[in-house]
């Protein structure tokens, strides 16, 4: 009787539709692992990447997968580690999310997951068909569940599996990161190993795609709901779990990492993302506008912790309203970064529009929106002239806040071919800045120490696109506003019980107004990772155009 397995834990950052590619890496992961491994797990739809979406409904995408993935098989005639691999596959009509099960050179068991989410980024009811509730399968002459990701957040698809002779779960995934999702999988997967008194493997991919970030954070409990392993966060990791039997149950044993505060998850979330963004459309470095300000700031050092300094070119793009403040602190911002510098200014091309525009200001003209938003359109005119020509992506430096009331230009500081801090609320922006001032990590190219001027993170935030203008000229102050956006957002709370937490009902009614005006706004804003419960786009969709009213 089988007394002892030994589990190899791949978390790797597969690339959508790169099924070779995806295929190649977990070969090689195998090919390092000891002789005395059972069984090696990648996560779910590893093969072809996740999210799919519609191209997963290729066929000769799903071919390729097919093909991958019996050459996969074929390396098993070694007769060393069974794989447990995620994969997409045509059945009939109709396309499952599946788990692949091969040993001795043959696929053993295929596995379909029941639960398929259909809530925020998750569309998979719109591409796949749900399976049967599964039984386990016996691998290494041990009966192991193999729930996919959804699978575990309810308790049908564990009690079947429990039901049929499950010894141990081990449960593939591709959850993406929100700063509140490492607690919530922690609580559903204790409940599950509790429920079921089975030991749970939780194997999640790691890295960016798109908009969703990946933080891996994979780990494994005892039948007890003891956690006693735990892989990196947002790196790729091979971690060994070795399980032994007594008494007729399966006991695992590992290692355990720290905990981390959710600033540093955050930070090291916006940086995967950015990176890898950048890094599979195939961009030399980035540039962005640097204005002296704790957004841009912010960016910076993101970008430069992402790809080094070198990668990184800062623009100052200076109008006649740009105070010596803001061109100081821009410049101390990017010393500390060690990145390229430029000052580009604005203010003649500022007056050849005037000029051009002449003949439409009418006799009682007086300067104001528009004129503002012409200094913005011209330094997104500038910087997409710079990513033409040296083949730089283009960094916007707009927050979640600014996005949600429209407080951003279409065409100008909303140009980018990504938006690092679209999902951060400005308070967290100022933390992030703090946090990042006093902390390192090996995952980040950038320099050590202090990254943002001290200056940039005191001043009151300013948009200078006039004389003495700050941002509380047309918003309130960011703790107030965040809170309120975060009710309408993130709650989907009417501005009656928003009020009701004490806030000003005028105020309330004006932000709802806001945010409603400038859906069209952020329908054409760059994409941006996702890392809280509700992001726009994907996340939140809203009709562009709308005769609703009624936000009490």
């Amino acid at each position: 009787m089988l007394t002892k397995l030994k589990i190899a834990l791949a978390q790797l950052n597969p690339l959508v539709g790169d099924v070779s590619g995806n295929t190649k890496k977990l070969i090689d992961a195998r090919s390092k692992l000891d002789n005395d491994i059972d069984i090696l797990v990648a996560p779910e739809l590893y093969i072809s990447g996740y999210p799919i979406d519609d191209l997963v409904l290729r066929g000769d995408f799903l071919d390729l997968v097919e093909k991958e993935l019996n050459n996969l098989a074929k390396i098993t005639t070694d007769n060393k580690s069974a794989i447990i691999v995620g994969a997409p596959r045509k059945d009939g009509g109709s396309i499952k999310n599946s788990v692949f099960v091969m040993e001795k050179g043959e696929i053993i068991s295929i596995k379909d997951k029941y639960e398929l989410p259909n809530t925020g980024v998750f569309d998979e009811q719109r591409i796949f068909e749900k399976g049967p509730l599964e039984n386990c399968v016996k691998i290494k002459g041990v009966n192991v569940g193999l729930p996919i990701c959804e699978d575990i957040w309810k308790e049908t698809v564990l009690k079947k599996l429990s039901q049929s002779g499950a010894e141990i779960i081990i449960a593939i995934n591709a959850s993406p990161f929100t700063i509140s999702k490492h607690d919530e999988r922690n609580d559903i997967a204790l409940s599950r190993a509790k429920e079921t008194k089975l030991p749970i493997v939780y194997l999640n991919r790691t890295g960016g795609q798109d908009e969703l970030i990946f933080d891996g954070s994979s780990f494994s409990l005892n039948h007890d709901g003891k956690k006693f392993s735990s892989l990196e966060e947002f790196k790729e990791d091979i971690s060994i779990i070795n399980f032994s039997k007594n008494n007729g149950k399966w006991t695992g044993h590992g290692n355990v990492k720290k905990n981390t505060s959710q600033s540093e998850r955050l930070y090291k979330a916006l940086v995967v993302g950015l990176r890898d963004y950048v890094k599979n459309n195939k961009f030399s470095g980035v540039v962005l506008g640097l204005s002296g300000g704790i957004d841009s700031a912010l960016v910076a050092a993101l970008a430069t912790d992402a790809f080094g300094s070198k990668f990184v070119q800062a623009i100052m793009l200076p109008s006649p309203y740009t105070g010596e403040e803001s061109l100081k602190d821009a410049r101390d911002a990017a010393t500390l970064l060690n990145i390229k510098y430029s000052n580009l200014k604005i203010s003649e091309a500022m007056k050849v529009v005037d000029e051009i525009l002449g003949d439409f200001k009418g006799p009682n003209f007086t300067a104001g929106i528009t004129e503002e938003n012409i200094q913005s359109r011209l330094r997104g005119l500038l910087l997409m002239a710079l990513s033409n020509r040296y083949g730089y992506m283009v960094l916007a430096t707009g927050n979640k806040s600014e996005y949600a009331v429209g407080y951003s230009t279409l065409y100008g500081d909303m140009c980018g071919g990504f938006a690092p801090i679209k999902d951060v609320w400005k308070t967290d922006v100022f933390k992030l800045c703090e946090w990042r001032n006093k902390n390192f990590s090996d995952l980040f190219k950038g320099p050590k120490g202090k990254v943002v001027p001290d200056n940039i993170i005191k001043k009151a935030p300013t948009a200078e696109l006039r004389d003495n203008q700050k941002d509380t000229d047309s918003l309130p102050e960011y703790n107030v506003l965040d809170e309120i956006l975060k009710g309408l957002v993130e709650e989907e709370i009417s501005v009656e019980k928003i009020v009701k937490k004490g806030f000003d009902k005028e105020l309330v009614e004006k932000t709802a107004q806001l945010l409603a005006k400038s859906e069209y706004k952020r329908f054409q804003a760059a994409p941006g990772p996702k890392v809280t419960n509700k992001a726009f786009g994907r996340d939140r969709r809203f009709p562009l155009t709308s005769g609703f009213k009624n936000w009490n």
